[in-house]
C-alpha cells in the first residue's frame, strides 16, 4: 500500500506532504482497496469506579432506560450494550487501583516491582500486551486492514511521571505506551508539516497547490470528503492557534500531577482529541484507538461541575454521604458525555466509501478500573459499548450470574469480532469458556 502512495505521488507530481490528505479518499484504490466492511474500536477510560445504583439499569433485557449517571447516551440507546457483572479476576501484586487499570486491556498479572500502593504489595508493569494493541497487530498484517498508524493513544491529563496508576496501554510485558495528552502534539502527529509552532503556520499553506491539484484529478465523492477534511484541519489550526494566544498553552505540560489550575481545561482538551480521533478515522488513519481520561486514582477538579473536590477523594466517601453521591453522579455523567459526544460526532459523519455512518462500523467501549470507589472492588467493572463496528447485539443490558465472568471472556470476543481467533488473550486461566457470545 505504501509502495502504491509513494507511486502515486510520483505520477501525479504532489509532495510527500499531501498523504495525510490521501489515505482516506475510498475512489485512489490504494487505501486499502480490498472490498471488505471497515470496523474500528475506541476504548475511553475514566477512573475511580461508578456508583452502582446510578449507573446499572434496573432491569436486563431491552434497554428501556439509563439511569442517571448514562443518561448522556438516551440518543443511542438502540446503539448501546451494557455488561454488568463483568469483573477483573487477575491477582496478585498491586492494590486494585494499579491492577485496575494495569490488568484492564492486558488480563495479565503485574510483575512484582518497587511502586507501593495502599495497603496492598508493591508492583511494577503488566506482563503482556493490551488487547487494543494485539489488534493493531493483526490488522497491519494484511494489506485490506493496514492503515498509516496501527492505533492511536489519546489522553487527557495524563502525566508525564509513568507508574503503574498512570498506564493502560502496553505493547508488551514492561513496555507501557504513553498516551498523547496534548492535542497540539497529537495535531502534528496526524498532519505533521511541523514548523515553529509558537509562531504557528498552517500546514495546509505547504500543500495548497498539491491539493489543488489533486481535487481535479478525483471523483465528487472524494473531492467533497477531501474537502471535508481540508476545513477540519483549518479549523482545527484556528482553534488550537487561538488557544495558545489566550492561555499560552492549550495544554500545559504536566509533570507530578495536576498542578493548581491546570485540570480546568479538561473539558476543551476532550473535545478536541475527539474531533482529532473522528478526523483521523475519517482518514482511515487508524482503526484502533485508546483515550484515557486522567488515570487510575485520577484527582481532577471538575469546577465546571461546581465541584471543588478531588475525584478520587471523593470516591472513597460511602454511600451513606449523600452530598458526595451527587457529585459523583455530576462526575461519572460528565464523562459518560465525553463518550456521547464521540458517538454523535461518528454518528453525524458518513462512512468513507461505505453504508451508514462512521458509528455503524465503530465500537465505542467505556470502562474504568473499578466497579465502585469506595469499596475497590475489581468486580462489576463498567462496560458499556456503544456503535456498531464489532457486529454484537445492542440495545439490551445484560447481566451475568455471580460470581461473574472474567472480563478476560469480553477482550476475547472483541478480537473474534475483528477475525482474530485467538484462544485465550492474557491469563489463560480464565478464557477456558471461551469469548462472550454477543452476537
Amino acid at each position: 500500500m505504501a509502495a502504491s502512495r509513494r507511486e502515486f505521488l510520483r505520477h501525479t507530481g504532489l509532495s510527500a506532504a499531501a498523504l495525510p490528505f490521501l489515505a482516506g479518499l475510498p475512489g485512489l484504490g490504494f487505501a486499502n482497496g480490498t472490498p471488505h466492511r471497515k470496523q474500528r474500536l475506541v476504548i475511553v477510560f475514566s477512573p475511580n469506579g461508578i456508583v452502582p445504583k446510578h449507573f446499572w439499569p434496573d432491569a436486563d433485557g431491552e434497554l428501556t432506560a439509563f439511569k442517571e449517571i448514562c443518561t448522556p447516551l438516551e440518543p443511542f440507546r438502540d446503539q448501546t450494550l451494557m455488561l454488568n457483572n463483568i469483573c477483573d479476576k487477575v491477582e496478585g501484586d498491586g492494590d486494585n487501583h494499579m491492577r485496575g487499570i494495569g490488568c484492564l486491556l492486558t488480563g495479565t498479572e503485574l510483575f512484582p516491582g518497587n511502586i507501593q500502593g495502599g495497603s496492598h504489595t508493591p508492583a511494577g508493569w503488566a506482563k503482556g500486551n493490551s488487547i487494543d494493541q494485539e489488534l493493531k497487530t493483526f490488522l497491519q498484517k494484511s494489506p485490506a486492514t493496514r492503515t498509516r498508524f496501527g492505533s492511536l493513544e489519546f489522553g487527557a491529563l495524563v502525566p508525564d511521571r509513568a507508574d503503574t496508576w498512570t498506564r493502560m496501554v502496553y505493547a508488551g510485558g514492561n513496555q507501557p505506551i504513553a498516551p498523547i495528552d496534548d492535542p497540539y502534539q497529537m495535531f502534528k502527529k496526524l498532519y505533521g508539516g511541523a514548523k515553529d509552532r509558537e509562531v504557528i503556520g498552517s500546514v495546509l499553506d505547504d500543500v495548497a497547490d498539491d491539493l489543488k491539484t489533486l481535487s481535479g484529478q478525483i471523483a465528487a465523492e472524494d473531492r467533497k470528503l477531501l474537502e471535508q477534511h481540508t476545513t477540519f484541519v483549518r479549523e482545527m489550526e484556528q482553534e488550537l492557534k487561538e488557544a495558545r494566544k489566550a492561555d499560552g498553552h492549550v495544554v500545559p505540560k504536566l509533570e507530578d500531577g495536576l498542578r493548581e489550575g491546570e485540570n480546568d481545561h479538561l473539558p476543551r482538551i476532550c473535545k478536541a482529541q475527539l474531533d482529532l480521533m473522528t478526523a483521523a478515522f475519517q482518514a482511515d488513519f487508524t482503526r484502533v484507538a485508546t483515550f484515557q481520561i486522567t488515570t487510575s486514582v485520577g484527582q481532577a477538579r471538575m469546577r465546571w461541575l461546581g465541584i471543588t473536590d478531588d475525584h478520587h477523594n471523593i470516591s472513597h466517601e460511602p454511600d451513606t454521604n449523600k452530598e458526595a453521591v451527587e457529585k459523583l453522579i455530576k462526575i461519572n455523567r460528565w464523562y459518560c458525555e465525553q463518550v456521547a459526544y464521540l458517538a454523535k460526532r461518528l454518528s453525524d459523519t458518513p462512512e468513507p466509501g461505505g453504508e451508514g455512518s462512521m458509528l455503524d462500523h465503530t465500537t465505542i467501549v467505556w470502562t474504568n478500573e473499578l466497579g465502585q470507589g469506595n469499596s475497590h472492588t475489581l468486580n462489576n467493572i463498567p462496560f458499556v459499548l456503544v456503535g456498531g463496528g464489532l457486529g454484537f447485539r445492542m440495545g439490551r443490558s445484560h447481566k451475568y450470574a455471580k460470581p461473574g465472568v472474567p472480563h478476560h471472556r469480553l477482550l476475547l470476543a472483541m478480537a473474534h469480532a475483528f477475525g482474530h481467533r485467538l484462544p485465550a488473550f492474557g491469563s489463560s486461566n480464565f478464557c477456558g469458556d471461551g469469548p462472550l457470545s454477543l452476537s
